[in-house]
């Protein structure tokens, strides 16, 4: 399978590497490659040292392999039995499926032009093992169709490559002289017993000949799409309304996820109408929930948004950014308090007002005080967010810190008395500094360094301010200072 996008010509060789301990090593290369003898965990060096005209792609395996899995489910309009082969491919069981596209060979043009309007090339082959179609699709003929009296014919002129062994054992076989699976075949088969008796799958080209042929089982574990929660009620006759058919939905919907030991964390609402138009709306929660009160309370507010037409005589509920969720105790008689679940509030709170109305902070990568915290809708999903553990800081912190007058200071100290909002505060205690760098990846050139002090004054009011620059630095003037918060 080829990269998304523009396939290059099938006749030119191309790899995809990643690095290695000593350079470039190949990761994945396509067919012509392969049949030129380039195969995977050779060094790119060397290849193109006999293969001059070799075209080099860095490789994504993590990408590559997430796509390949959207792919296997997407594959399954063909067959219900998929899996992502662990090399660079997609296995399908279409046992009981090719006559419904027209017989084998139909149903492989089919893949291939499905497939192209995606942007993917493939080399597709049909056989009665798993094996033999991965040989088949790697080293066979295009669009290969094998029956099951054709497999050891068709497999015997291809490389012993084409059996999923490791690249040792391959050397090892091409030492001997075995460098077609036919001459696997042929040789007495007590003589390679002896020599792979204790040799891994991947490692015992017997095994994997059986395989092959059929005489070793080697079932599809298909992987599984997520299920989908979805509930519907069907009208009798067209109405306007959905609210009185809400309640049982979202019961309905609760007993399926809380069954699963799921819940969600959205809600659409759908109605088809009878002019054949769909309107929809969506709520959205805080938290994992499957309460079907609170769920439904969502929606008190939006389901005049609804455009129903001339009426409408299917009502659908389905739940989205569905995950995994466990009963909570916060009482000790195992039951659990409702009215504490803040959660619900700020639900209801962005039903109402919308969801960019409430925000939730988040602690940012930065030492910088005011870029070490943001704001980020409230209904957002969790994300993983890098933060630096910071030292102690005031309870109130000023979005903008203030410019205060200093009348006094002490050398490499705080100002002994300074003038902030008309008054005039004399420090009584102090600690600090705590010296906080400029970000020279975000700062602009010139940009002074900070030392903080929590100080005291003489009403016992704690406040954390902080000197901009340092005397002859170079980077500007005097020093300024700046108040940037309060303590409690």
């Amino acid at each position: 399978m080829e990269r998304q996008g523009n396939a290059p010509p099938d006749d030119i060789p191309i790899v995809l590497a990643h690095e290695g301990h000593h350079g470039p090593v190949i990761y994945a290369a396509n067919r012509t490659a392969r049949l030129n003898g380039i195969n995977p965990g050779s060094r790119v060096v060397d290849i193109r040292a006999v293969c001059p005209e070799l075209q080099v792609e860095y490789a994504d395996p993590a990408g590559d392999r997430a796509a390949l899995e959207r792919l296997a489910l997407w594959a399954r309009r063909w067959c219900p039995w998929t899996v992502r082969d662990k090399d660079d491919g997609l296995i399908l069981d279409t046992t009981g499926s090719a006559h419904l596209l027209g017989g084998e060979a139909a149903m492989l043009v089919e893949m291939e032009t499905q497939l192209s309007l995606l942007g993917l090339s493939a080399q597709l082959a049909v056989a009665p093992t798993w094996g033999a179609a991965w040989a088949l699709a790697r080293f066979g003929p295009v669009r290969s169709v094998c029956g099951t009296d054709e497999v050891g014919g068709k497999l015997g002129p291809l490389p012993v490559t084409g059996l999923r062994l490791d690249s040792e054992t391959v050397l090892l076989l091409r030492r001997l002289g075995l460098k077609t699976i036919g001459a696997v075949m042929e040789v007495p088969r007590l003589s390679l017993t002896r020599r792979f008796v204790k040799a891994g799958l991947a490692s015992n080209p017997l095994l994997r000949l059986d395989q092959a042929l059929g005489k070793l089982a080697e079932p599809v574990a298909s992987v599984e799409a997520k299920p989908r929660f979805q509930m519907q009620s069907r009208l009798a006759e067209p109405v306007f309304d959905p609210t009185p058919h809400l309640p049982e939905l979202c019961e309905k919907l609760c007993n399926a996820l809380k069954q699963a030991g799921q819940g969600c964390r959205r809600l659409r609402l759908t109605v088809y109408r009878t002019d054949g138009d769909v309107s929809h709306v969506d709520v959205a929660t805080s938290a994992t929930t499957r309460d079907p009160n609170h769920l439904h309370g969502l929606f008190r507010d939006k389901i005049e948004r609804i455009n129903p037409g001339f009426g409408f005589d299917l009502i659908s509920l389905e739940a989205g950014s569905v995950e995994e969720m466990q009963e909570q105790q916060n009482r000790l008689d195992g039951g659990s308090d409702d009215d504490l679940h803040l959660t619900r509030l700020v639900d209801r709170l962005s039903a109402k007002f919308g969801p960019r109305a409430v925000t939730r902070p988040v602690l940012r990568e930065s030492h910088i005080p005011e870029r070490a915290e943001g704001r980020i809708a409230a209904l957002a999903a969790p994300a993983e967010t890098g933060a630096i553990t910071p030292h102690e800081r005031p309870l109130r912190l000023f979005d903008h810190p203030e410019e205060i007058r200093v009348l006094y200071a002490v050398p490499e100290g705080p100002p002994a008395q300074f003038i902030w909002r008309r008054q005039t505060h004399r420090v009584t205690r102090y600690s600090g500094p705590e010296r906080i760098a400029p970000e020279w990846w975000k700062d602009r050139p010139g940009t002074r360094l900070r030392d903080y002090f929590k100080v005291e004054d003489q009403t016992g009011q704690r406040i954390w301010l902080y000197r901009e620059g340092l005397h002859e630095d170079g980077r500007g003037g005097d020093p300024r200072w700046f108040v940037h918060g309060c303590f409690a």
